[in-house]
């Protein structure tokens, strides 16, 4: 019950990704099929500041922007570091290299299997999305987000 039923994997960066540097890869991702679910981690990029003096002010952060992923905008809420992937088969991870390659041409990149994502609901997902919970965003919730996951309907 602990393995996933899917391979999963991380694509780990040397440095935090800009939103033009997220959106290229998002972009190239989109278009390999195979591609179950997809998670970008990093540091919070809050519209308002949370804590501090400045607390409820505007944060005005040049990372926090909309980028254009398959057919439609979202919002980045997060500084990418790492991407992590739940593909059908291992034979999908020589596509996210080569993908990887194309984007990543002035820093260095790593991709590592592993279990970087749920695959059973968590209390966190029943109370968030309910006991019959889409099996696709097990996992994805975020305990403090107010937000549902963006589903992108280019992923394959």
């Amino acid at each position: 019950m602990t393995e996933a039923t899917f391979p999963q994997c991380r694509i780990v960066t040397e440095r935090l990704l800009n939103p033009e540097t997220t959106e290229l890869l998002l972009n190239r991702l989109v278009d390999i099929p195979g591609i179950r679910r997809m998670v970008l981690n990093g540091p919070r990029l809050p519209a308002i500041v949370t804590y501090g003096p400045a607390k409820g002010m505007p944060n005005p952060h040049s990372m926090r922007r909309a980028i254009h992923v398959g057919d439609q905008d979202m919002d980045l809420q997060v500084h990418v570091g790492t991407v992590l992937l739940e593909v059908e088969s291992r034979d999908v991870i020589p596509a996210l290299k080569a993908a990887c390659e194309e984007v990543f041409t002035h820093f260095a990149f790593r991709i590592q299997e592993g279990k970087y994502m749920k695959t059973e609901p968590s209390l966190v997902d029943y109370c968030k999305y309910g006991p019959d919970a889409d099996k696709s965003v097990l996992g994805l919730a975020d305990p403090s987000s107010k937000s549902r996951p963006t589903i992108i309907q280019g992923i394959k």
